[in-house]
């Protein structure tokens, strides 16, 4: 995945995405076994980096966005306290005073209104949108290389979706963050994707710029995908 592109994953429920993804910043079943492979991020070999190196690369370098924020929110922080957990753990606030400034410019930037008292609000008192919305500030926050977004607009209603979708291209535009998109719906990516990757049991089974997969689709599954988006 390269500066600046946007790669997305696609493929049926259970086929391996989330796993692949959370594999990306190095989480794995302590029972896990990786039997074959290399995870290269600017030059190291995630899968034999040790912990503690791994720690200082999650949330800093790469970040990632759930894809249910409503569960991967702390309910007993304010939203704004947890921005401020990420600076600070990374090294680039010393208290949460220091940080406010940093959690403002964020919030505007994913465009949530008035970002000094929504700063102050529990998960709760938030719509699904804004917890999306803070999830995707909270990956920003260290300005990352590299975003991973684990199907962050499947539980969104189509309005709330299209503002996503919006958002990640400005983000993009304005930062040339890379990220690879991990969904299931192949519509979703045909407006935001440079290049898509199609999963089916646990293999990837084709890889193309989004324009060509579209019109030339090899694989079986690539073209029952494409067939079954509405018109």
């Amino acid at each position: 995945v390269h500066a600046g592109e946007i790669v997305g994953l696609v493929g049926e429920s259970g086929c391996g995405k989330s796993s692949l993804s959370l594999l990306l910043l190095g989480f794995r079943h302590p029972s896990a076994k990786v039997c074959s492979g290399e995870i290269w991020f600017d030059g190291d070999d995630l899968l034999a980096m040790p912990e503690a190196a791994l720690e200082r690369v999650r949330g800093n370098r790469i970040g990632f966005v759930p894809q249910n924020p409503t569960t991967a929110l702390n309910p007993g922080m304010r939203v704004g306290g947890q921005i401020a957990e990420v600076l600070m753990v990374h090294g680039r606030a010393k208290t949460r005073e220091a940080a406010t400034g940093r959690i403002v410019e964020l919030f505007s930037d994913v465009g949530l209104p008035d970002p000094h008292a929504l700063a102050r609000r529990y998960p709760h008192q938030l719509s699904g949108g804004q917890q999306q919305r803070v999830a995707i500030a909270m990956a920003l926050a260290c300005d990352p290389d590299l975003v991973v977004l684990d199907e962050p607009t499947t539980g969104l209603d189509v309005t709330t979706q299209e503002q996503i979708i919006l958002l990640l291209k400005r983000l993009r535009a304005r930062h040339g963050t890379a990220m690879l998109y991990v969904t299931h719906d192949l519509g979703v990516l045909s407006e935001l994707a440079d290049r898509i990757s199609v999963m089916y049991a646990g293999h990837l089974v084709e890889s193309a710029p989004a324009d060509v997969l579209f019109k030339h689709p090899r694989h079986p599954y690539t073209r029952g995908l494409i067939g079954s988006i509405p018109r």
